[in-house]
């Protein structure tokens, strides 16, 4: 199943995470893939805010590792710095991904084949103007797909930066 939406702000990138939220269950793994500065971070800020986050979700580029305590745990992680990909392992990604939290990975996609189970993909895509992005989700195995269609309705509801259920 894939799905796209476009964006023509980051107001309106993390609305679309917000609608994200109201179908995240804990456990997921959410893999955030795009090119520098496509909205990876700012796409996490807008699902975690939706979650309850009240801290400032921030890159982890640095740390590798951010969590964020909300009615969800909120794991968020980025392996742009891993230089292998033996590292994964000292990240103790299948842990991070239990019952209690959402994890998401920023540039994910660099270590699907080390990836816990199935998940949702998102891939954020700059567009032709300086906040315009196209937002696709795609399933990886069977933990998503039952969500399917609510992803589709999430898409097709558009970018149109209000808040969800407006």
């Amino acid at each position: 199943m894939s799905a796209a939406v476009r964006t023509d702000s980051a107001a309106a990138t993390q609305v679309v995470a917000a609608r994200l939220a109201t179908l995240v269950r804990s456990g997921d793994l959410i893999v955030l893939c795009g090119d520098l500065g496509a909205g990876k971070t700012t796409f996490t800020q807008g699902l975690g805010e939706a979650l309850g986050v009240t801290t400032p979700v921030t890159s982890p580029t640095f740390t590798i590792a951010n969590r964020y305590e909300g009615s969800l745990v909120v794991n968020h992680l980025d392996v742009y710095r891993l230089g292998h990909i033996d590292e994964v392992a000292d990240l103790g990604l299948p842990e991070l991904v239990d019952d209690r939290a959402v994890t998401l990975v920023e540039w994910g996609d660099a270590i699907a084949g080390a990836l816990p189970g199935g998940y949702l993909e998102v891939r954020l895509q700059l567009g032709d103007g300086p906040d315009d992005r196209t937002i696709e989700f795609r399933t990886v195995g069977p933990e998503w797909q039952a969500r399917a269609v609510s992803l589709e309705a999430l898409a097709s509801a558009g970018g149109d930066g209000e808040e969800p259920g407006c």
